[in-house]
This record gives structure tokens, sequence and C-alpha cells, in this order.
């Protein structure tokens, strides 16, 4: 009786842990297929997503052209847009357009022979743009910083395409000018052994150094650098403005490196080398007790040879002037002497 009881309880106790187990089973297959479900959905998400950017980029690409190109070209200069090809079909048609379309530079229609170009609603591409009739590229002369921007190229025939250039002008970039603080200047090394040892290190660093700066004016788009060989000290740039820039720089008197101030941007540069001693001179020094006691003693000396001069010059025209007045009254006692003789004698007579 016990043992059929005791059996009874053991196949209930197992017939609950079966049922547990199945139960616990059935979520866990459930989560797995509710976690496959939402990462279904999350994959379809994700490829509808990729499909509407890969749209996207097909229709931007559409807008600013298939092909893109950068181009940079210094104010002056001349650049030419190539379209790629070495000869024009017989059906080809070529645009080309300045702006996004606002302005309409060149056209050739091949079958009919129509070569034109023109000069911008503004003028501005008047006497500058030349059009090569076998491959339709368009050359841009004498360009300045108005013809910026973007240029559309329209290819229309058997073949349809098009191409965007943009096209940065920059301004020709003026040479850097060094120029050095006239209130500093250097300690010759000279100077430096004769100061005073009561100076302290820190003013006798100062005196041996020489405050320079470079600068340019009406500059934009360019950074302006200090290098030390070719490794750079310092730099500072402008962005779209038109302003002018100064870099500082201090260097030592008998420092043998060289220096350079270079303005650049993207295009071209102008570089200016530095020549310390012709930028910075080495400082008057004050004249040391020996040297005063020096100027003092050949000053004196001047004044006692002057003296002894204007004295002999003294002695000497008063000595001229007594022998000159011995030698007239000498004169004068014979002329009297002389007188006295004859009459006496004409008395005789």
């Amino acid at each position: 009786m016990y043992k059929n009881t005791h059996s009874s309880s053991l196949n209930k106790t197992d017939h609950s842990r079966f049922q547990f187990d199945s139960e616990k089973e059935l979520r866990r297959c459930h989560n797995r297929q509710t976690l496959l479900t939402y990462s279904t959905l999350l994959t379809e998400q994700l490829k509808k997503m990729f499909h509407i950017f890969v749209l996207f980029c097909m229709c931007w690409w559409r807008l600013i052209g298939v092909f893109g190109e950068s181009l940079s070209v210094t104010e002056g200069d001349s650049v030419t847009l190539h379209i790629g090809v070495t000869e024009l079909h017989e059906d080809d048609d070529i645009l080309w357009k300045f702006e996004a379309g606002k302005s309409q530079l060149a056209k050739i229609k091949k079958k009919k022979q129509i070569f034109s170009t023109y000069n911008g609603p503004d003028e501005r591409f008047r006497d500058r743009l030349k059009l090569d009739n076998q491959t339709g590229s368009l050359t841009i002369t004498n360009i300045t910083t108005q013809h910026t921007g973007d240029y559309q190229l329209e290819i229309s025939g058997a073949k349809k395409s098009s191409k965007t250039f943009s096209v940065s002008v920059y301004a020709r970039l003026p040479v850097p000018v060094i120029s050095s603080n006239s209130s500093n200047c250097f300690s010759s090394p000279s100077s430096s052994s004769s100061s005073s040892s009561s100076s302290s290190s820190s003013s006798s660093s100062s005196q041996q150094n020489c405050s320079l700066v470079c600068s340019v004016g009406n500059v934009g788009h360019a950074t302006l650098s200090w290098y030390k060989g070719n490794s750079l000290l310092s730099s500072i740039s402008v962005s779209d403005l038109s302003i002018s820039l100064s870099l500082p720089l201090e260097v030592e008197y008998q420092d043998k490196n060289s220096y350079s101030c270079v303005i650049n941007n993207h295009n071209t540069n102008q570089t200016r080398h530095l020549d310390i001693t012709q930028h910075c001179q080495p400082c008057s020094v004050p004249p040391s007790s020996v040297s005063l006691i020096l100027l003092i003693s050949a000053g004196s000396l001047l004044i006692v040879a002057a003296v002894v001069i204007f004295w002999i010059y003294r002695k000497r025209r008063k000595t001229d002037q007594e022998g000159k007045c011995f030698l007239l009254l000498l004169n004068n006692n014979i002329t009297k002497k002389n007188n006295n003789t004859k009459l006496k004698i004409s008395s005789k007579f």
C-alpha cells in the first residue's frame, strides 16, 4: 500500500515536471519565433532604406552630373574644361551652361555646323571663351574670381550624358613683407660681455632677441606661416574675407637657422626668406666709464692744444708788430740825421 502511494506521488511529480519543461520549451520557441520575425522585419526595413538611399544618390548625381570634376586656377591664367573625347560624333549636340543653367555659354550642333559662344547676361565672359569645334572642350582665358562657380555640360545625341565642373579661382598672392620692431634690437656679444654684472638674466635674454613681423595685405582663402627650415613654427588663416594678415616671430641674435615666411592657398604660394643680419641690427651700447675718461682727456688735450696754438700765434703777431715799429723808428732817425747833416753843409756854404 505504501509502495503504491509512493509510486503514484512520483508519477505525479514527473508529470508536473514534464509539463513545466514542455511549457518552458514552448515559451522559448515562441520567443525565438518572435525574435526571428523582428529580425526579418528589421532586415526588410534596412533594405528599403538602402534602396531609398541609392535612389537619392542617383537623383543627386543626375542633378550635379554623374561625373564631377573640381579645378583650381590662379587669377589671370586660363583653364580648359575637357569633355573627355577626341572627336564629336556627327549627331552630337553640346551645351555649356554656368550657375545651374542661368547663363548659356556655348553651343555646338555638329550636324548643322553651329558653333557659338556667348558673353553671359552680365558680359563677364566677353572675349574670354574659346570653343574647340572638334572635341567640344571649353577654354576660359584671363580668368578672374568672378568666374568661380559650377559649369554644366550637356551632351545629347545617340547617347546622352552630363558633367559638372566646379571651378575655384584664387587671386594672385603678394610676396610677404618681413619687418622688425624698431623699439627692439639685438645686444651684440661684445656689449653683452661688457654689461653690468648686476643685470638679471631675464633682461639679458630679452636684449638678445629680435621681434619680427611677417605681413601681407588684402588676401582671402590663404594661410600665412613661419617656417624654420622645413618645420612649421606658426600659422594663421583667413577664409573668404579679403583682409591683411600678420604673424610675429622672435629670433636670437646668433641664430644660424634659415627662416622663411610663406603665404599660400589651394593653388599657389609666395615665400620671403629672412635675413637676420639685415632685419635685426645690434643695439647702440652707451659708453663705459673708461670710454668717458678717454673722451674727456682727448677733449681736454684738444682744448689745451688750441690755447697754446692761439698763444703762439698772438705772440708771433705781437713780435712782428714790434719789429716793424723798431724798423720804422730806426728809419725815421736815419732820415732825421741825414736832413740835419744836409742843413749844416748848406749853412757853411
